[in-house]
């Protein structure tokens, strides 16, 4: 991002908090509903296929819709997208309160992932442009809070459908969307759409291929995709090692509070010029990738416990500084453009990820499977893009 581009705006906390909400709510969206789905599906009469598709309509609207909201962030600005994203999220949420029917259910999963479509890359892009030459702190922050949400997500989710079954769950999610919709309207200010040079089909092609967006982006698709799979198979493995329910689960909370912790002293680090993109981002993916193969290859619940720490702190490494390279190597004119088709290979990531482990697995069994994860994340490190760039320009006509 040039300097240039820089929004003239005093950066204050209030204006930056909402967005951190945002990407609290995306999260802890998909993982409390994704959560009780698991547990409830036999008391609802949901088939393992039906239970399937409806973990998946989340993340296919997020894949389909995330690049074209980016760009209409870019050409509206950022803060109407937000607010409409989470107001539709809300409103997508109160059709769950009939959730004891399947098709009901399907639709609101669906709303809610097109509405995370929108507010998702358009937050993304409201930090870059609000963080000025602090990228890579407020990338830490904002992921921290990701990563919170997909923390606590499963817990309190649980907690919700115990209390009050489904219903409670989206009545939760639905004032969870309201509230942070009025706190954007409020506290974030209007980020006005920057004037845009117009680009043709070959200038696309190009900023889509250059390293300074490629890199990143698989650098975030290895990393969502190992926590995919280590969101599903981790409980799994500990399970099998005779811990109980809360046990297992409590895999799941340790990878994500430890990624949260390490992501705002990553950025930090950054911005101080103590810690350079490209290091940062191999040790975290090799950290990933160590993790993901000792919790594959050593027996023992406290191996799967350390496995998952490595994971979670090689995601809280790499994340930020992917997020934060993309920001200072993107124009702020198309920034919104670019983190919607980032979202989409972080969602990629997170549906391949699973299914490569899962495919393996029945093959040759759930050792193979991680250790290809593995292998893949760790030749990954070679994409991690070096010096910062800046995209070429479009090309005239």
């Amino acid at each position: 991002m040039n300097p240039s581009d820089t929004a003239p705006f005093p950066h204050q906390t209030t204006q930056r908090w909402p967005l951190y909400a945002a990407g609290f709510t995306t999260a802890f969206g998909a993982h409390a509903v994704a959560a009780g789905l698991g547990a409830e599906s036999a008391d609802i009469g949901l088939s393992l296929l039906a239970l399937g598709i409806l973990l998946a309509l989340y993340d296919i609207a997020e894949v389909f819709l995330k690049p074209v909201f980016g760009a209409l962030s870019d050409r509206i600005g950022p803060k109407p997208v937000i607010v409409g994203g989470l107001l539709a999220f809300s409103a997508a949420s109160l059709i769950g309160l009939w959730a004891e029917q399947p098709a009901m259910l399907a639709a609101a999963r669906l709303g809610q992932g097109m509405a995370a479509s929108a507010f998702s890359p358009a937050s993304s892009a409201g930090v870059a442009r609000l963080a000025g030459s602090n990228t890579g702190r407020y990338f830490g922050r904002y992921g921290s809070w990701k990563g919170l949400g997909y923390a606590i997500g499963p817990l309190l989710g649980a907690v919700a459908i115990i209390s009050g079954g489904f219903t409670l769950l989206f009545g939760i999610l639905s004032a969870l969307g309201l509230i942070v919709a009025a706190w954007a309207a409020v506290a974030v200010p209007r980020l006005a759409p920057l004037p845009r040079p117009l680009y043709t089909i070959v200038d696309v092609w190009r900023q889509s291929t250059e390293r300074s967006f490629l890199g990143p982006t698989l650098v975030l698709a290895a990393a969502t995709g190992a926590l995919g799979a280590a969101v599903g198979f981790l409980p799994a493995m500990a399970a099998r090692e005779g811990l109980g329910t809360a046990g297992s689960v409590a895999v799941v909370t340790v990878l994500a509070l430890a990624s949260s912790l390490i992501q705002p002293r990553i950025g930090w680090l950054r911005d101080q010029g103590l810690l350079a993109d490209k290091p940062g981002m191999v040790a975290g993916l090799l950290c990933i990738a160590g993790g993901t193969l000792m919790a594959g290859l050593l027996p023992g619940a406290a191996w799967i416990y350390f496995a998952a720490v490595l994971i979670g702190a090689g995601i809280g490494m790499s994340t930020p500084l992917a997020f934060a390279h993309l920001a200072d190597s993107t124009p702020s004119e198309r920034l919104g453009r670019t983190m919607g088709s980032a979202e989409l290979g972080r969602e990629l990531g997170d549906a391949g990820g699973p299914l490569l482990v899962g495919g393996i697995a029945v093959a040759v069994g759930l050792p193979w499977g991680l250790g290809a994860l593995a292998l893949l994340v760790g030749l990954t490190a070679f994409a991690a893009p070096g010096t910062k760039e800046t995209s070429a320009p479009p090309t005239s006509g």
